[in-house]
């Protein structure tokens, strides 16, 4: 029998040029640090430039946000997360896990993102608004100078049912893509994998989106998805695995995160590190965060990604440096995971790449530990996250306890700056999260 070969080598030979891949392979929790991290950035693709342009983006579209959305006004039209303190999450991470986390914990809350209730509310809802802006402006005479306000007029909205969306998803992707779509007054389809939650679908069919279901899995769904959309010179396909408008939507969280620090007169500088733990599936969310993180504060910020240990597609394309020419699956994994925004077996080359010298490193996380972590930050906070959201919870304990996570803190000379340390878990769903799923979860402790 051919022994089954990956870029030309058996897993065996790959296990063995990467140590850390043996645990990949087993679905083992382990924590990886980037060998490529604090190499030269490449800005061939994205340009601080193009981050800008996405503010003033969003900017120009606000009084059209208030007006579709009226539960907007207090923050003016600008779709923004709360960013809050969780001292006793803290306290009890300590307890439970014996390890000692100086400095801050901070909990980024775009699981109450307005509109669609998760992180997918930055680079889906962006990506929208940049396609209406365009059928806007040369179909139906809209100037940047105008109130966007109008665009929620009927006249606009016949113009746009002239035109369709179209996206590949696990679940929150879709849900932000078809209620800012539908709003707005495009045909819009999200084509799902057999790993989104059903209470979703159901939201999206609610809101005359059609939901397209397949028993395989996330690639299946955008691979099918971009099939369909190429035969309909109207429809605009939101590709999750190569989009850089997404990718830039993402991206603006990072000066507005900068603000709220400043709010609290935290420091982010050679003597106040942050680290950023960003749940992570395709990639396109977290890449984006972490790109325009780098853009405000350089060498002072150190993201991890974080990835279930059943669908680890962004370390496996990273450690075995294939990116997007690799999947789980090939390496025995079977992407079987209950963080459902997280079930991807293939990361995004666009992102992976861009990632090669800006992410610090990654870990994984198993699934009962994701609910476990669920039932802790819901009694200590009152905060009701989904699965998926609490895997960034788990970074200060793999960074703090972990021989691997100490030698970048030594590496990097910071571990004599921890007590002045600011820790960010990025919550990236749950708001909309029905009760009687969210007591599911609880009861999965």
């Amino acid at each position: 029998m051919e022994k089954k070969t990956i870029a030309g080598l058996s897993i065996f030979e790959w296990q063995e040029k990467h140590r850390l891949l043996n645990k990949l392979v087993n679905m083992d929790e382990m924590f990886w640090l980037n060998p490529d991290y604090g190499t030269e950035l490449d800005d061939t693709i994205v340009l601080a430039d193009q981050v800008k342009s996405a503010e003033d983006r969003l900017e120009r579209f606000a009084d059209y946000i208030v007006e579709a959305f009226p539960e907007t006004g207090p923050m003016h039209g600008i779709i923004e997360s709360p960013l809050v303190e969780v001292p006793s999450m803290q306290e009890n991470m300590e307890k439970s896990y014996k390890v000692v986390i100086p400095g801050k914990i901070l909990l980024k809350c775009d699981s109450h993102l307005p509109i669609s209730g998760s992180i997918k509310a930055r680079g889906g809802i962006y990506e929208v608004l940049k396609r209406a802006e365009e059928i806007a402006m040369k179909h139906g005479g809209l100037k940047q100078t105008d109130d966007y306000g109008i665009l929620a007029s009927e006249a606009y909205k016949e113009l746009f049912s002239n035109y369709s969306i179209a996206v590949g998803s696990t679940g929150n992707l879709g849900m932000s893509i078809g209620i800012i779509s539908a709003k707005l007054g495009f045909r819009v389809t999200v084509h799902m994998s057999g790993d989104a939650k059903q209470w979703k679908k159901d939201k999206l069919t609610s809101l005359g989106v059609i939901v397209k279901e397949y028993d395989d899995d996330y690639s299946k769904a955008v691979e099918e998805g971009r099939l369909e959309a190429s035969l309909d010179p109207h429809c605009h396909f939101i590709d999750d695995e190569d989009s850089i408008d997404l990718f830039l939507g993402y991206a603006t969280a990072a000066g507005r995160l900068k603000n709220q620090l400043e709010d609290r007169s935290i420091l982010v500088d050679a003597d106040h590190p942050l680290f950023v733990y960003l749940p992570c599936g395709v990639g396109g969310g977290p890449g984006g965060i972490t790109y325009g993180l780098k853009l405000a504060f350089g060498e002072h910020v150190h993201c991890f990604f974080a990835e279930p240990t059943h669908s680890p597609c962004m370390t496996l394309g990273l450690m075995t440096g294939l990116h997007d020419k690799v999947s789980v699956q090939e390496f025995g994994i079977d992407n079987k995971t209950e963080a459902d925004g997280l079930a991807v077996g293939r990361p995004s080359g666009l992102v992976s790449r861009l990632m090669t010298s800006i992410l610090s490193g990654s870990y994984t996380i198993e699934d009962q530990r994701l609910f476990e972590l669920l039932r802790m930050m819901a009694e200590a906070e009152g905060h009701y996250l989904e699965p998926s959201a609490l895997a960034g919870a788990y970074g200060p304990i793999h960074l703090l306890s972990h021989q691997t996570g100490r030698e970048y803190l030594e590496n990097h000379k910071l571990l004599e700056k921890m007590n002045k340390a600011t820790h960010i878990i990025w919550a990236t769903g749950g708001s909309m999260v029905p009760k009687d799923m969210m007591e599911q979860y609880l009861a999965k402790s």
